[in-house]
């Protein structure tokens, strides 16, 4: 084989392994956020209790949490594969849709944090929305999530511990 052949067949290698590697991290990454399924309690950064549950969708390509924090309406995101990354929507009872993503870094899952891409029915850039999550996995029945809010380019972070619920 030639030179200039093999440095062809190891370009095509090379392009078609990359893209597949990467995916293997947001896989690594999704198998993640599936092994939260189930019911969590806890409660947010001021004392006040929160629920939350995850469940798997659609044949394991969905994973939707439905979140209650206290004195506030319930709250929906849907995560899932989007190639090399995670992607989710954020179904907020402002009645917008933020769209956030992040490209995991490793097979190591110790935390994922989604970042702004854009939403549906935001009538500005600076009305209210969640503009930012960080999901920081403690161990296998604790949960950290960080949501932020922003609202006239000001962040005001919601944290809430929770704890996965023993049947």
């Amino acid at each position: 084989m030639t030179r200039r052949k093999l440095s062809l067949v190891l370009f095509l290698a090379a392009s078609i392994a990359g893209p597949l590697w990467a995916g293997a991290h947001s896989a690594a990454a999704f198998k993640k956020l599936q092994s939260l399924s189930g019911d969590w309690e806890g409660k947010d950064g001021h004392g006040m209790p929160v629920k939350t549950s995850f469940k798997v969708l659609a044949s394991d390509t969905a994973v939707m949490e439905t979140l209650s924090p206290s004195g506030m309406e319930e709250m929906v995101t849907l995560y899932s594969i989007d190639g090399d990354a995670i992607a989710l929507v954020h179904y907020c009872p402002t009645n917008n849709q933020p769209r956030m993503r992040v490209v995991p870094a490793s097979d190591d899952i110790k935390e994922l944090s989604f970042d702004f891409e854009g939403a549906g029915n935001l009538k500005s850039p600076t009305a209210g929305h969640q503009h930012h999550l960080v999901l920081r996995f403690d161990d296998s029945d604790h949960l950290t999530e960080t949501w932020t809010w922003r609202q006239n380019n000001k962040d005001i972070p919601m944290l809430f511990h929770l704890t996965r619920k023993k049947n």
